[in-house]
């Protein structure tokens, strides 16, 4: 069985072609195309929509080049239905059910972070783990319980991902943020008292933010951005922590495009090597928005009765 994933969920828009033959996974394509804001602005949804919809059809016969297919050898077209930007998703949507429709292909939804959770765990060969997903639009701490994904910790406002983005963006550093604060944390030498904000098992990162944002204009920008990751990734430490202490699991996996952070992945290595508790980080490859990991949990997913759902959580029961 061959399925083609579609990704449109933010900045990225792109598509994964991946074959199933019992228990063996073949990945047969992977094109994309990233939206690169202008220098100093973030993602503007209308934008990023429009540069999706430019490249779509390209992207696709990029796609069916690599895998050396036709449409007519897909058997499943699966695409990401939420949570996402509303207009990126909504050129996903339209793009698969007009395939869909032409060729009379079987089309699924797939939450786009339930996706991550699946690809990761099959890159990493984890059986039951609890999962940090830490991205430009999400901070959760996740794992398998009753036979459901269930949310054990997450962010009461911005992600981890949004958080650094806006810090670097604040600083005049280009975007992605991320791998620009860690460029100037790893020069930093003196930490900066900023909000350590964890509540229960949930996480604020806008107090942070806003107290880092002010603190460059008294201390240098390496020190600031050291003690911003340092307090950020702390708070994700010790929530992960509990997750593991609570499941009473032995595996942690990280995914997401945060994950990309060595400092971050570091500290929770540490950590899991405390408890006694095995840490996997996803391929960067597939832990970013990707396309492969949309047409792998297309397998497992289904036609829900919705084109998609921005706000589509991944321990929402839809039917």
């Amino acid at each position: 069985m061959i399925s083609l994933g579609i990704e449109s969920t933010a900045h990225t828009f792109a598509i994964g072609i991946v074959k199933k033959d019992v228990d063996k996974i073949e990945i047969l394509a992977d094109a994309r195309s990233i939206f690169v804001p202008e220098p100093g602005s973030g993602i503007h949804p209308y934008l990023a929509a429009q540069h999706h919809d430019n490249v779509k059809e390209n992207i696709l016969q990029k796609a069916l080049q690599e895998a050396n297919l036709s449409l007519d050898d897909i058997d499943i077209i699966g695409y990401s239905a939420g949570p996402g930007l509303p207009p990126c998703l909504k050129v996903g949507y339209e793009f698969s059910l007009q395939l869909s429709q032409k060729y009379k292909k079987k089309l699924v939804h797939v939450n786009h972070a339930m996706a991550h959770l699946e690809i990761a765990k099959m890159m990493c060969e984890a059986v039951n783990p609890v999962f940090l997903y830490v991205s430009g639009g999400n901070t959760q701490i996740i794992s398998m319980s009753s036979n459901c994904y269930r949310i054990f910790g997450e962010t009461l406002d911005i992600s981890i991902g949004n958080c650094l983005d806006t810090f670097a963006r604040s600083i005049g550093l280009p975007f992605p943020g991320g791998p620009e604060v860690q460029k100037l944390a790893e020069k930093g030498e003196k930490y900066i008292q900023l909000p350590y904000s964890v509540k229960g098992m949930d996480l604020s990162f806008s107090g942070l933010l806003t107290e880092a944002t002010k603190k460059v204009e008294k201390f240098s920008k390496e020190d600031v951005s050291y003690s911003l990751q340092e307090t950020a990734f702390s708070m994700l430490v010790e929530v992960c922590e509990r997750a593991l202490a609570h499941t009473e699991k032995k595996e942690l996996v990280v995914t997401g495009g945060v994950a990309a952070s060595f400092r971050l992945t570091q500290m929770l290595e540490l950590m899991c090597k405390e408890r006694g508790a095995v840490f996997k980080k996803c391929p960067m490859k597939y832990a970013g928005d990707n396309r492969v990991n949309i047409a792998y949990a297309a397998f497992d997913s289904k036609d829900l009765g919705f084109d998609f759902n921005p706000k589509w959580r991944i321990d929402q029961k839809l039917n």
